[in-house]
């Protein structure tokens, strides 16, 4: 899935390509919105807003999106072949004289009135790479259930907004805690440093096409997606998981070593095997 770094860069793009611009083409191609067309208006912006896309339209209209797992958005010149997906997984096209954005398997798509945003975000906590970013208000959201796992507080977007499955294996093993331990139990002094850090990675990777959080050249990651290899810090094999609350269960990354705390309960998949899952 998509995170917040990520669905920035998508909005950027989608903003470049289409704002201030009038629409020529408009086709939703899902059953809710198959007659609506919005040709003829001037696209006025598209915002991001954690991992939500706000697409703001002349006549006090927004285009909700969401990309989920397997959503995309593409932009193309004019007359350029598009390259996405076949044909039948287009959710929404919104074309100018110059350019025309794409949206493939887009999970949820959403027009509504500018005036109601706040009822597709308004529940969101505060935005890391957004306005209204308040780093104490986002730490005392994650302190408000004490013993819920740190791993699901930080992908719980009504905390903070913008952290997803990469981004909370690597925050857990920068702070030294594994991703099972409880919220209350995060020591005081990692607890401040949390939502700093959070910001200072996702801002460091907005404008980067390949996510970064260990400076170490060649290596990418320090623990996602990296079983059984060793910890670039201790060279213990790394380890997966998987965390969730059953309904959406999510492979966690971390070294045995370098993080302290429970490690998954009985029975969930652990081991040193490469795995796939959703991000």
């Amino acid at each position: 899935m998509p995170e917040g770094d990520t669905v920035r860069q998508v909005a950027r793009r989608l903003h470049d390509a289409l704002a201030g611009k009038v629409l020529t083409r408009s086709d939703f191609r899902v059953p809710r919105y198959a007659t609506v067309d919005l040709t003829g208006r001037t696209v006025l912006d598209v915002t991001p807003r954690g991992k939500h896309l706000l697409t703001h339209v002349e006549g006090g209209l927004t285009l909700h999106t969401h990309l989920r797992m397997d959503g995309s958005w593409r932009v193309f010149a004019a007359g350029q072949r598009w390259s996405g997906g076949p044909a039948h997984q287009i959710r929404v096209i919104l074309a100018t004289a110059d350019r025309t954005a794409v949206g493939y398997r887009l999970p949820v798509v959403e027009l509504l009135r500018t005036a109601d945003d706040e009822r597709a975000v308004g529940h969101l906590g505060p935005d890391l790479l957004g306005p209204d970013w308040d780093a104490e208000q986002a730490l005392a959201n994650l302190r408000a259930d004490p013993a819920r796992p740190l791993g699901e507080a930080l992908l719980d977007q009504r905390n903070l907004a913008g952290i997803g499955n990469v981004y909370k294996s690597e925050l857990c093993f920068l702070l030294g805690v594994t991703p099972w331990l409880a919220v209350g139990e995060l020591p005081a002094d990692r607890a401040a440093k949390l939502p700093i850090l959070a910001k200072k990675l996702l801002e460091a990777n907005r404008d980067r096409p390949v996510r970064r959080t260990t400076g170490v050249r060649g290596q990418d990651l320090f623990v996602y997606g990296r079983a059984p290899r060793p910890c670039l810090r201790c060279g213990t094999s790394v380890r997966v998981a998987d965390q969730g609350d059953g309904s959406r269960e999510r492979p966690t990354y971390w070294c045995p070593a370098c993080q302290r705390g429970p490690a998954p309960r009985p029975g969930r998949p652990a081991g040193g095997g490469p795995r796939r899952g959703r991000a």
